[in-house]
């Protein structure tokens, strides 16, 4: 094989921008867009008008398209719940996988998903481009290499979603139960909660999650969320997160015994201490008197490269070029963290251990969905680069 043959199922906002920026710009290195499917014929049209350098056939049923023998990979840019059921049929097929995250709505889901990819020898990933952030990278490097000391605290206020009501409007899926299966954690914050716990190198043990559904909008699922997390050995954290606030804040801050990192504004700095503070506070005879605490920005291990990047990679593993970056099966990690979240604040904010029995979770988020109202409005596609 030379060049690995894609097919995009869904092209909606992300999709489109898939084939619209990066391959018919020929941006996949060694990819070609070879089908394009969505049951939406307007959204089929939208691609027939704007593609310009690429051929591509055209499908309304995923299944015709992957039995049609055009793709050796397959892109999935569909609303959340199917994701997993769409990655087992490719498996099943043998075609490789890149999911758009979330990895699915519920952890029972995409364990299924996960043990599927096991069966096959198909790549698997899920887009979590913000992985390739250098910042987020070095700062899992350094942690794991014992620079922060023993783990205290994590804090992440990501607060810089501000979505408006027509944005929730555009979509007769979107902020539905039944259609999305949740709000802002299942939409926006799967890439903070697949990177809390890689950056930091573990899920917190016990959640508390306090989340008010359509606060900031005429909608019924979660839009503005606070998270407490305790962490195996004592360390605590918060997860602060909202698509009614502006302009915002996105602030990651890890701190240790031997000092913290904190990523703000694309700038990532680490306060050192000169001495472990534990140590420190167990030999000084001095009250009040700190360390030392010299800060230094650290540059970060790579420019990144978002999505394209992923997509690049994805297509190197495949020919045996490149080790794979992004691991699919890692997914569950993110679902787990949102779906105790999302049980706890169904259940007052009480405290849950992860990860939540999957089957006492689905039953509650079907009890939801039971009573999710239905929107009839017209799917809408809007240009989403930049926003991530």
């Amino acid at each position: 094989m030379d060049k690995v043959r894609y097919g995009i199922i869904g092209v909606g906002n992300q999709g489109s921008t898939y084939v619209l920026n990066f391959f018919d710009q020929d941006k996949i290195i060694d990819g070609c867009l070879t089908a394009i499917c969505d049951t939406n014929p307007d959204k089929i049209k939208n691609m027939q008008d704007k593609i310009k350098n690429i051929s591509p056939e055209y499908f309304d049923n995923y299944i015709d398209m992957l039995d049609s023998g055009l793709c050796d990979a397959i892109l999935i840019e569909t609303p959340h719940y199917d994701h997993p059921t769409i990655a087992i049929e490719c498996f099943k097929r043998g075609i490789h996988v890149i999911s758009e995250k979330p990895a699915g709505v519920y952890a029972k889901q995409v364990k299924e998903m996960n043990r599927e990819a096991e069966k096959t020898d198909a790549k698997f990933a899920v887009m979590f481009n913000q992985r390739t952030n250098g910042n987020y990278r070095k700062m899992r490097e350094m942690i794991a290499n014992g620079a922060i000391g023993d783990l205290q605290r994590v804090t992440w206020i990501i607060t810089d979603w501000f979505r408006t009501q027509a944005y929730y409007d555009a979509g007769s899926w979107r902020a539905t139960w039944d259609g999305e299966g949740g709000g802002v954690l299942i939409n926006q914050c799967p890439h903070q909660l697949d990177l809390v716990s890689w950056v930091v190198g573990q899920q917190p043990k016990y959640v508390n999650g306090f989340c008010q559904y359509g606060k900031w909008h005429d909608i019924e699922v979660e839009d503005d969320v606070t998270a407490y997390f305790e962490y195996e050995g004592g360390a605590t954290g918060m997860f602060i997160t909202t698509t009614g606030e502006t302009p915002g804040t996105n602030r990651l801050e890890v701190s240790g015994t031997k000092g913290k990192l904190v990523c703000e504004n694309e700038q990532l700095f680490f306060y050192e201490n000169a001495v472990d503070s534990q140590v420190y506070s167990r030999t000084t005879d001095k009250g009040f008197e700190k360390p030392d605490c010299p800060v230094v920005q650290v540059e970060p291990d790579s420019k990144g490269g978002q999505h394209k990047w992923i997509i690049n990679n994805f297509t190197a593993a495949i020919l045996g070029k490149e080790e794979l970056f992004v691991d699919g099966k890692e997914g569950i990690n993110g679902v787990e963290l949102m779906n105790a979240i999302e049980y706890s604040g169904w259940k007052g904010g009480i405290r849950v251990e992860l990860p939540v029995d999957e089957d006492l979770y689905l039953e509650e988020l079907n009890r939801h969905r039971a009573l999710s109202r239905k929107k009839s409005v017209k799917d809408t596609v809007t240009n989403t680069e930049g926003t991530y």
